[in-house]
């Protein structure tokens, strides 16, 4: 069976899309589209902005969503999803590639995500760490003791994959932490180059306000299951993808058991939609059975 998958932020680089622009006419409406909604030219930005301009969380996420939607669509009769998942935004993309989300009403969410979370992000400074080799039970652990410790909020975001494991919170309560895991033995514990706590309690503003955006967009029933983030599972009932997708933004990316999902209902190809590679990467440090890859 095909899984087909889509990254998150992080994922981005300048002249991401720009071939599919020229040589695409398919893609080159759905850009202008997009330029449309937004209200400006987004795509000036992904084809020949700086690093800068893109790595703003109000640019990167609709830019991400974009390439990897774009990319999925001008797939055409190759693009036959048995199931789909996303990697925190990418789930976005993979709700729109399912049909659970129309591409207009999928980009409207994405931006009043990234403007959510950009404003959440300057109200509180805050960040996130990778921590490399290290069992996931043990760093929930030493999260745990920290938080209690009064210094601030850190708690596990992202199971990327067996070993590896980012921690998001206040600055303080982060710096804590990785002092604390790699006393108890980790490889490496790294901050991340973000400017918020992206998938922890420090997010519930941004929660709040992308509640009222996705309670007020029409969502179908997709067209295979898509698996979501919050829990590792199915899912195909509306009702339960809009409240999975509004816990999202303060809970834990569960990519790991995603994929280990995906793999126990069948799926043995996966084709990663989007710009980059980290989804490959995660993929086959989660099993050695599976094929992983881009767009062929």
């Amino acid at each position: 069976m095909k899984a087909f998958v889509f990254p998150g932020q992080g994922a981005q680089f300048v002249g991401m899309g720009k071939d599919l622009y020229e040589t695409n006419e398919t893609a080159k409406t759905l850009f202008e589209k997009a330029n449309d909604i937004l209200g400006y030219r987004i795509t000036d930005i992904m084809f020949d902005g700086t690093d800068e301009d893109l790595r703003q969380t109000k640019v990167t996420q609709p830019a991400v969503f974009l390439h990897s939607v774009i990319s999925a669509i001008c797939m055409g009769e190759a693009f036959k999803p048995d199931m789909t998942a996303g990697h925190s935004l990418g789930e976005f993309s993979a709700l729109v590639a399912a049909g659970a989300l129309s591409f207009e009403d999928g980009l409207r969410l994405v931006y009043a995500r990234a403007m959510a979370m950009q404003k959440a992000c300057e109200a509180q400074p805050s960040t996130m760490a990778a921590i490399i080799g290290m069992a996931d039970e043990k760093v929930e652990e030493i999260c745990a003791e920290v938080s209690a410790l009064g210094k601030g909020v850190v708690v596990p975001a992202n199971y990327n994959n067996p070993g590896q494991l980012v921690i998001s919170g206040n600055i303080d309560a982060i710096n804590e932490a990785c002092e604390r895991l790699k006393a108890a033995g980790a490889k490496r514990a790294l901050p991340l180059k973000v400017g918020g706590a992206f998938h922890s309690p420090l997010m519930q503003p941004a929660k709040d306000e992308l509640q009222q955006a996705i309670e007020h967009t029409d969502f179908q029933t997709p067209k295979c299951p898509v698996y979501q983030n919050v829990d590792g599972r199915a899912h195909t009932n509306p009702d339960e993808i809009k409240q999975n997708l509004i816990a999202q933004l303060t809970s834990s990316v569960r990519w790991t058991q995603c994929v280990q999902s995906m793999i126990a209902d069948g799926a043995t190809d996966f084709t990663e939609c989007g710009p980059g590679k980290a989804l490959q990467g995660m993929i086959a440090k989660i099993s050695k059975e599976v094929t992983a890859h881009g767009i062929e």
